[in-house]
């Protein structure tokens, strides 16, 4: 089977071909290093060397072409797109050009191509402020930024394009809050410039390169004031996505990715310290434009149609988050 990956040298999209790897599937990656760095190449290679890449904006119709009509593709994975809720609120027609119009190129193109199975990289912001636990069923609300949107979007356009063609098969993954590492220590999350998320912030202030971790606020109506996420291990949510391309039937599934349990800013940072043996200094800052309350998952659907449940607890995203950054 020969999958094609968008954005496979990215955080979530670099473990994923990894764990598909591991499976026996031979992958063709797209990436254009737009969040990402080229070094994940190489160490993907030491990994396992099963795929073929191309340096390629997945905005660019034409080049995308030009790979499908190069290779016998049997299904797609999506995950290229801008991730930050803060800078999409700031720059909304930047994530909007990128990462609606990339689902739509993409999609475009599989059904020239006649490729069928497509597997979309969402994200448990479309749910907006719904009430916890986000099932799969609820109606998505108005999301609190435009990253949000570009997914509901992106889904509502997956959607249409299965009704109007029975043969195609979507299955949209809603990620809750990936963090870790791969257990190697080779890939994790190393985005350019300062990170916008939480576990690659805390493990630069325990190696030193930034000073303190800001929290973004601790008047939320939470048990400590900070906020709640679903925080799930990245390998967990890599296996989550060979499960769903694995289960892939005609129509529309949706599935949430998370581990069904809330942990708060505060809990996360004292279990990085437990897990690691050091102190992580923080300042409570002002809350950000975009941000809810309380986040986390029900899970249960994944676990009845998938097969599929997250294994790895707080302390083993931790440990291998801190493991992979004080490799490099």
């Amino acid at each position: 089977m020969k999958l094609l990956v968008t954005g496979g040298t990215g955080y979530i999209g670099s473990h994923t071909c990894v764990a598909l790897m591991d499976q026996g599937y031979s992958l063709i990656i797209l990436d254009n290093f737009s969040n990402s760095k080229s070094s994940v190449l190489e160490n993907l290679r030491k990994l396992n060397d099963n795929f073929i890449f191309y340096n390629i904006d997945v905005t660019d119709k034409k080049a995308v072409e030009q790979v499908f009509s190069k290779h016998e593709i049997d299904g797609v994975i999506h995950f290229a797109g801008y991730k930050s809720v803060e800078e999409s609120v700031v720059e909304p027609l930047k994530y909007y050009l990128n990462n609606v119009v990339s689902t739509m190129i993409l999609v475009k193109v599989c059904k020239k191509y006649n490729v069928n199975k497509f597997v979309f990289s969402s994200s448990a912001t479309v749910y907006g402020e719904n009430k916890v636990p986000f099932k799969e069923e609820m109606e998505l609300l108005p999301t609190t930024n435009p990253y949000g949107e570009t997914k509901a979007m992106s889904e509502r356009i997956l959607m249409d394009v299965a009704k109007a063609d029975p043969n195609f098969s979507v299955s949209i993954l809603r990620y809750f809050n990936p963090v870790g590492a791969h257990e190697s220590g080779l890939i994790g999350e190393n985005t350019k410039g300062i990170p916008n998320n939480i576990m690659p912030y805390i493990s630069k202030v325990a190696k030193g390169e930034l000073d303190k971790l800001k929290i973004y606020g601790n008047d939320y109506p939470t048990p400590d004031g900070t906020g709640v996420r679903d925080y799930i291990h990245v390998m967990d949510l890599a296996e989550g996505h060979v499960a769903a391309y694995k289960h892939l039937s005609k129509g529309v599934h949706i599935y949430n990715l998370g581990t069904g349990k809330g942990t708060s800013v505060l809990e996360l940072v004292q279990a990085f310290e437990k897990a690691n043996g050091m102190k992580v200094p923080y300042e409570i800052v002002e809350r950000r434009p975009g941000d809810i309350a309380v986040c986390y998952a029900d899970v249960s659907k994944a676990e009845k149609e998938l097969g599929w449940k997250a294994k790895r607890n707080l302390i083993d995203m931790c440990r291998d988050a801190w493991r992979f950054e004080s490799s490099i």
